[in-house]
Formats: structure tokens, C-alpha cells, sequence
């Protein structure tokens, strides 16, 4: 007959469990495992010994406020001869005696978040289950160690920003690992409306990752929800800080959590996506963030951006635009409910810009079914194909309210990017989300895609050629000057008129003043010739009107008066900030105290007041902000510099975060590198 064990204490052997799982950069005070894996704990028993064959013990796992089998939240097992790793499961793995060494694997399906593990009458203990993508059973298994040390356990990364010509890259701090990130995270989890309004089927749901990057895409967002950032793009930041501000997603999150789940302001696309991967990275699922240049913002699903401007060639605001950039995240699973060539990465975008299924939330959809064309596919592929390869038309509003067609060459998804694994390189993943323009499947894309617009297009104009060139010295601060190159390809001699202007604007393609502007009636190109028009770009003039985004919008409009035919061409230019330079002064050891000696160059005109460098880094400052403010003003040419002392906790390479803020010259980012030894 079988006798029960009579247990009288335990140890989870957290330190242990935690490392084998690579869970330990949570710590090891608490039991945190990964689905699909063996755990080992230690058994002390009170006055039987165990002898295999006879000693049984009754194992109950149990998760969230309703567990039932029905629902895969419970799970009754026994002891086993040895471990199976497809489903719940336990084995003893020490000879016999009174101290046991109990193996226990979870389902690699088994529902993530908070357990209870009843072990026969008097053992109960807890412990928190994640997804596991180094476990082939689980649907986010990724075979790669290199991958899954960027994509799951790196606690910092670079964001891509600027303009398709001109990549400037962030560093962020996801932190996912840092002390009360992961519970913050389950918490997201738990104050989704599913889970309000249905507990034990939302928790049933959290076995899949499908379902759980769907809610994460809405509860980034508060714009349903209690979620955790509300977006804001105009009029200022009032009652909260600009979006430019944040460093990483430690203290947006730790935010969110004290302020009882009130949204955090503000949240702009790559801070949304940045916060959204660092919570799919603390629950084990491979993300990275993604960044798309020339993105369409398509209201309407026709797969068409129409755009206006005036006889002056400036843009007339509307709904529908395309932004400079825009973030969003791709993750890591297979797709069972659809074909089996779209597993791998799903794009997903936690930036609420238009409803899914009532909610503001997009995604996943496999990259390969926008590749393809394929726009019946979950989630929200039409909306995803359209930023990556929306047509863009424009038209001119004459002052008569009459509007005339404009040959444009804005080509919409360029350049998609994210961080390299294992360096601080740009990898361009663009092929991944299109095939090469022009191509024969390119073609079948679209005719798939039923992307008429797109099939139809014509020749681009053979005749006059407009382009807008740059010089590589565009430092904010700096007077330069930039071209519009109108080159005559026809036989005969041309007369026109150009209109070349520029005007400060936002990332997301919200204009603002003009910068400098040149109307020039009459422009005569004889066959074959070039002409150069420069346009002078003066700090006076611009540096006041410029956002935080560094953002200018060049365009130059041609009208033939002959053929009575309208050229534009668009291009959006960067303003370089300062470098920011660290050294780090010390030997980088594990809980050593270190300096950071920080400098920065005033490139403006004008002295800058109220200079504030800050710094942050996983594992590098306590999970905190360190800051450091400059009691002087710091004059034109000046350097502002400041020594900030912080106390590593682990060893590995870090990313030290800098942010440097003043009067003037606002939210300048910079990193640097940092090998901590043991």
C-alpha cells in the first residue's frame, strides 16, 4: 500500500533553480521558472523515509483566482519513475532516506504567472511560471543562444529614430530584470479587461502568446484600460514629461505601479514599444524593437495616403499621414492557427492609432504574411501592410479650390531597422516586410494584397528631374545651407518656377514654422542642364522653432510652364546634438564604486542655463535615475561636464544610459559601453 510523505519543511533552492532557468537576474529570494523545464527542490521529511515504490505524493498546481482543469489553470500529478517533460509531472532523483530531492517539470503549454504547488497534506509552496524559449516544446522556442541572449535577457538595446538618409540611434534601458519589474509586469497582466470581466478564461489564455502580445498591445496603451502610458503628440506636456525624457522603462513602469495603475505621461511610438519589450522580455518571450522610415498611417484600408499642399508646396494637415518613423515590436512564436511558414516573428503595435476588434491594439501578424501580401491573416494586416507599403498621392489646392494631380517619388517603408544581435550595429530587416521593388514578387504581393494603386503606378517622369540635396554638417546650432537640384532631361529648353521651403516638424509629421523659404519665377534650363538653387538654413531662424525630434521638412515644388506639369520632393533633415562623452574612471568590478566622467560641448550661439546630466543602467545604478545638476551657466563653445558616481551589482556588459538636459538644448542622449568584471 502506498504511504504518503510526511513532509516537514522544505527548500526551493532558488539560487540554483533560478540560475539553471536563467531567471536569476530577478533574484533568487523567490522560486522563478521557465514552462517545460525541471525544477529540483529539497523535501525534509518528518518521520517516514522514502522508498521508491511505496512513498506516493499528491502534487496540485494551481494558477489564478478560478484554477479548473477545464481551463488548464490546475493540474493533479502524481509521482513518476522519471520526468516527462510534454506535461506536468514529478520524480524523485535522490536515493532513498529522509531528505528528497523532488524533480518537477511544468507543461511546456502550461499557463504563465503565479502558482501554488500543493504538495500531498502539508507541503504548499509558490513560485512563478514564465515562458521558456530555450524548450522546443514551448511556442516560443528560439534555437539560437546568440538571439535569445539579445532578444530575451539583454537588459538594454538601441532604438532607431531620425530619418531614412540619416539613422540616429537611443540607447534604452529595458531593465526587465530589475528589483519588482516582472510582479509590475503580472500585474499588467492582471488589470487587463479580459481579466476583469473573466479571470479563470483569461488566465486559461495565458498559456498562449499569441493571446498574451495581444493584450500587452492594449494595456501599453490606457487608451481602453488602465494601462500604462498615455500618448500625446501636441500642445505641450503638461502634467506629465515629455516623451524624449524617459531613458528606459524601469521608472515608467515602477510609475505605473505606485500611482495605482494610473497612466504614465507621456508615451510616444518608441516609448510604447520600448516598454512593451521590456515586458515580453521579462515574461520570456523574444522581442526586439523595429523601426519603419517614411511609415503610413492609413485610416481608411484602401492602401492609398492622399495628400494635399498648396501652391507654395506646403503640406495641409489631415488624418492620414506618413510619419518620419515609426516604432513598434516583433516577437517570437509560432502561429498553430495559421500556416506554418508564418511562425517566427509577429509584429506587434502597442501605439494606439486605430481600433482592433474595438480595442486600440495591433498585432501579431506574422512579418512573412505582410511580406506576402496575405491581408486575411491575424491581426490587423491591412493596417501593418499599409505602413510598410502604402502609395502615397498628392494633389495641389489652388487658391480657386480647384486641385491638380502632383508627381511625387515619396516611397512609403524604407530602411526598416533594429539593433543587431550581439553589437550596436543597424541591421536592416526590410526585405523581411517586402520584396525588392519592381520585383516579380513584389507583383504578386500586391496583386494578392488587391494593391491596385500600387500595380497601376507609371513610369516616373522622364523629363525634369527635381532632388533635394544635403551636406553632411547639419549640427543644431550651425547656419548651412541645402539644394534643390533640378536637372532639364529633355531636348528641348525649359522655363519654370520653383518653390523651395522648409519648416520645423514633428516625428510623426506634424508641421510647424517655417525655417526659410525661396520662390524663384523664373528658372530656365537649357537641354541636358543642372542648376543648383541653395537655400541658407540660419540657427536664428530655425533654433526656436525646431521640437525635441530635430526634425526639418524640405520641400521643393517645380512647375513646368509648358506642360503645365507639378514636381515635389520631400526630404526630412536631422539636426546632429552634441556627442555626449563618457569616461569611465575606476576599475569595473561587481559592487565597486565607479565615476562617470561626463561631457558635453555647448554647440549653441548662447550660453545654456540649468544643465542636468542623468544616467541609468541595468544592474549599473539601482535601478534608479542617477542625476547631476551644473551650478554655472555653460557659455557658447563651453563644455559642461559633472563626475556621477554609481555602484555596479553584476558583471557583464552594460549599457550606462546619459541624457543631458538644459535650457536650450533639450533631452541630448548618449551611452556608453561598460564590461563589469566579477
Amino acid at each position: 500500500m502506498a504511504q504518503a510523505l510526511d513532509i516537514e519543511r522544505w527548500n526551493l533552492e532558488c539560487e540554483f533553480n533560478n540560475t539553471d532557468h536563467r531567471t536569476d537576474l530577478n533574484g533568487v529570494d523567490r522560486l522563478i521558472v521557465r514552462r517545460g523545464q525541471t525544477f529540483t527542490i529539497s523535501l525534509y521529511l518528518r518521520s517516514s523515509i522514502y522508498q521508491p515504490g511505496v512513498s506516493s505524493l499528491d502534487c496540485v498546481a494551481e494558477t489564478g483566482p478560478q484554477p479548473s482543469e477545464q481551463y488548464g489553470t490546475r493540474a493533479s500529478f502524481g509521482l513518476s519513475a522519471n520526468i516527462d517533460t510534454s506535461r506536468w509531472s514529478a520524480a524523485v532523483t535522490s536515493p532513498p532516506g529522509d531528505m528528497v530531492a523532488l524533480s518537477i517539470c511544468s507543461a511546456p503549454d502550461a499557463p504563465i504567472g503565479r502558482y501554488t504547488l500543493t504538495l500531498g497534506q502539508s507541503g504548499r509552496i509558490e513560485f512563478i511560471l514564465l515562458f521558456n524559449p530555450w524548450c522546443p516544446g514551448d511556442a516560443v522556442y528560439m534555437e539560437n543562444e546568440q538571439s535569445l541572449a539579445e532578444y530575451v535577457l539583454s537588459q538594454d538595446g538601441l532604438i532607431f529614430r531620425g530619418s531614412p538618409k540619416h539613422h540616429t540611434s537611443i540607447a534604452w534601458n529595458f531593465g526587465q530584470f530589475e528589483s519588482g519589474i516582472l510582479d509590475i509586469c503580472l500585474r499588467i497582466l492582471d488589470m487587463n479587461p479580459k481579466c476583469l470581466r473573466n479571470p479563470g478564461k483569461d488566465c486559461s489564455g495565458r498559456r498562449n502568446p499569441i493571446y498574451v502580445s495581444r493584450v500587452l498591445s492594449a494595456m501599453v496603451n490606457c487608451n481602453d484600460d488602465r494601462g500604462v502610458l498615455l500618448g500625446k503628440w501636441t500642445d505641450g506636456y503638461e502634467g506629465g514629461v515629455s516623451p524624449m525624457f524617459w531613458r528606459g522603462s524601469v521608472e515608467i513602469l515602477r510609475n505605473w505601479d505606485t500611482q495605482a495603475c494610473q497612466p504614465v505621461r507621456y508615451g510616444q511610438c518608441w516609448v510604447f514599444a520600448a516598454v512593451a519589450c521590456s515586458i515580453f522580455r521579462a515574461l520570456g518571450i523574444p522581442c526586439r524593437v523595429v523601426t519603419n522610415y517614411w511609415s503610413a498611417h492609413d485610416t481608411n484600408s484602401n492602401l492609398v495616403i492622399e495628400r494635399y499642399i498648396n501652391e507654395n508646396g506646403e503640406l495641409i494637415q489631415s488624418r492620414e499621414m506618413i510619419w518620419n518613423y515609426h516604432c513598434w515590436v516583433e516577437s517570437w512564436m509560432t502561429r498553430p492557427d495559421l500556416k506554418s511558414d508564418f511562425n517566427g516573428w509577429q509584429a506587434s503595435d502597442p501605439t494606439p492609432q486605430e481600433k482592433s476588434e474595438g480595442v486600440y491594439c495591433c498585432g501579431p501578424i506574422p512579418v512573412k504574411a505582410i511580406k506576402e501580401g496575405e491581408l486575411m491573416s491575424k491581426y490587423d494586416a491591412p493596417f501593418v501592410f499599409a505602413e510598410v507599403n502604402a502609395d502615397v498621392i498628392t494633389f495641389m489646392r489652388k487658391k480657386d479650390g480647384s486641385t491638380s494631380k502632383v508627381t511625387t517619388t515619396t516611397v512609403v517603408g524604407q530602411k526598416i531597422s533594429t539593433k543587431s544581435v550581439g553589437s550596436d550595429a543597424r541591421e536592416d530587416i526590410t526585405h523581411l516586410y517586402k520584396y525588392p521593388e519592381g520585383s516579380d514578387e513584389e507583383r504578386e504581393a500586391f496583386m494578392k494584397a488587391n494593391h491596385q494603386n500600387k500595380l497601376l503606378q507609371q513610369q516616373q517622369n522622364q523629363g525634369l528631374h527635381l532632388a533635394i540635396k544635403v551636406t553632411s554638417d547639419m549640427r543644431k546650432g550651425c547656419d548651412f545651407d541645402v539644394f534643390a537640384v533640378v536637372t532639364n532631361n529633355t531636348q528641348s529648353e525649359k522655363k519654370c518656377r520653383l518653390v523651395f521651403g522648409s519648416c520645423a516638424v514633428s516625428y510623426n509629421g506634424f508641421l510647424g514654422g517655417n525655417c526659410g523659404f525661396k520662390d524663384l519665377l523664373n528658372v530656365e534650363l537649357s537641354p541636358g542642364a543642372e542648376r543648383r538653387v541653395p537655400l541658407r538654413l540660419n540657427y536664428s531662424k530655425y533654433g526656436g522653432l525646431v521640437t525635441e525630434d530635430n526634425l526639418i521638412r524640405l520641400a521643393a515644388l517645380l512647375l513646368d510652364y509648358t506642360t503645365k506639369e507639378t514636381i515635389l520632393t520631400v526630404r526630412s533633415i536631422v539636426l546632429d546634438n552634441p556627442e555626449i562623452k563618457v569616461r569611465i574612471l575606476g576599475e569595473p568590478k561587481e559592487n565597486r564604486k565607479l565615476a562617470a566622467e561626463i561631457t558635453l560641448q555647448n554647440p549653441l550661439p548662447e550660453p545654456l542655463e540649468n544643465c542636468c546630466f542623468s544616467i541609468e543602467g541595468a544592474n549599473l545604478t539601482g535601478g534608479h535615475v542617477i542625476s547631476e545638476r551644473l551650478a554655472s551657466t555653460v557659455g557658447p563653445g563651453e563644455d559642461a561636464k559633472v563626475k556621477i558616481y554609481f555602484t555596479p551589482t553584476h558583471s557583464g556588459l552594460r549599457k550606462l544610459v546619459v541624457d543631458f538636459n538644459s535650457s536650450k538644448l533639450c533631452h541630448v542622449k548618449g551611452y556608453r559601453n561598460v564590461i563589469i568584471g566579477k
